[in-house]
């Protein structure tokens, strides 16, 4: 294996998940108008989000098939994919129609995010926390451009003229597939057909101690971070502001987020993993109490500081999962992402019945209360054996 850190190809990985996740960022600036349009509770709204993360149910099967297969195209086609079902979601004229448009994104989502990481790790060398820390930068600098781009479009056009936005995708496509065409998305190991599915149950049990730390560390922040992130605009907007200073707020939590990730790679090598996610999993509940009984002139202040935390957890988890020694890190990967998103699905919808029930206000102190029981588990975090 060359553990040479190959800058230009991580850059370029990077910026594929940056295009593509621009367009995964449209949903929460736009679920205020969607919700005034179709008249739909706080509770559909979180139901919105999780049928777009339905597909991530099926990323262990597809972990499998990208340990296989050549699966850069999906790298190349998902950005275009994604930007066609979000961009529409605005001229959508019923719940159904949002519904499917979602769920569409929710599968171009889960083809773009298998392989991607796996790339990532090859071209990282022995620096595998620094390319994930690129990666992950360029998924929360979408989150931050993402945010901003929908608002002006829903600024200029409205929510109809939304589907304006779609040509920078299909173009973000044809960028990729240029920058792309020479890569292959799989390393050529040769496996047993045989032991396929023996070789994932082995993988499963080695990595067992990690996802119970992975899942239990996961559910308490989820609630924090889909208050934070999903409903956010809502949140402030209910509270006098407008959607434009929602918008703006979000982009702000969401650069400083990126900022986090790209500097929690160095960090956390400097001071180890464990301290660093420490620091996010106290820090952050912490400053979210504060941003809850701060006045409006410090609220951004605190979001930017938030963001930086918030984020900082998600390259040191992906270093874990990555820098394990397996013969399957697309299908080891693959699992990663299902709980995340599984836990994530399930706390979304629960924060959203909560806010119908008590009010957002009251839902965003208990999500950071109960942000500190995700501390516990950093002691039970399993050491690094790092692949050859």
């Amino acid at each position: 294996m060359n553990n040479k850190f190959q800058k230009e190809k991580v850059i370029t990985i990077s910026s594929a998940h940056l295009f593509h996740d621009i367009f995964a960022a449209f949903l929460a600036p736009m679920l205020p108008l969607l919700i005034a349009k179709l008249g739909i509770s706080l509770s559909m709204a979180a139901l919105l989000d999780v049928i777009r993360k339905i597909p991530a149910l099926f990323n262990p099967f597809l972990g499998l098939l990208a340990d296989k297969m050549c699966l850069k195209y999906f790298i190349i086609l998902m950005p275009g994919v994604t930007a066609a079902s979000m961009c529409l979601l605005g001229s959508a004229n019923s719940s159904a129609v949002v519904i499917l448009l979602l769920f569409i994104s929710g599968i171009s989502s889960t083809l773009f995010h298998i392989p991607s990481p796996v790339l990532i790790k090859r071209f990282s060398g022995d620096k595998t926390a620094t390319g994930m820390s690129f990666y992950m930068f360029g998924g929360e600098i979408a989150r931050t451009l993402g945010p901003l781009l929908i608002t002006a479009s829903l600024s200029l056009w409205g929510l109809e003229g939304t589907y304006r936005l779609f040509p920078i995708g299909l173009l973000m496509s044809l960028i990729l597939f240029v920058k792309l065409k020479d890569v292959s998305s799989v390393d050529r190991r040769k496996h047993k057909s045989a032991s396929k599915i023996a070789g994932a149950r082995e993988s499963m049990k080695q990595f067992i101690p990690l996802f119970i730390f992975i899942a239990g560390f996961q559910l308490f922040r989820a609630g924090m971070k889909s208050a934070l992130t999903l409903y956010l605009p809502t949140y402030l907007t209910g509270s006098g502001s407008t959607l434009w200073i929602a918008g703006v707020s979000l982009s702000a939590l969401q650069l400083s987020g990126a900022v986090g990730t790209f500097m929690t790679g160095y960090i956390s090598d400097k001071i180890s993993h464990k301290k660093m996610l420490f620091i996010s999993a106290v820090g952050t509940p912490l400053l979210m109490l504060g941003f809850i009984y701060s006045p409006e002139i410090l609220k951004i202040p605190i979001l930017i500081l938030i963001g930086f935390l918030l984020f900082a957890s998600g390259p040191i988890l992906l270093t874990f999962v990555h820098e394990t020694k397996t013969e399957r890190p697309a299908f080891i990967n693959s699992v990663y992402m299902t709980i995340n998103f599984g836990v994530s699905s399930f706390i979304v919808f629960l924060v959203g019945i909560l806010g119908d029930k008590i009010g957002l206000d009251f839902t965003y102190k208990i999500c950071a209360i109960l942000a500190f029981f995700s501390v516990p588990f950093i002691f039970f975090l399993p050491k690094l054996n790092k692949s050859k």
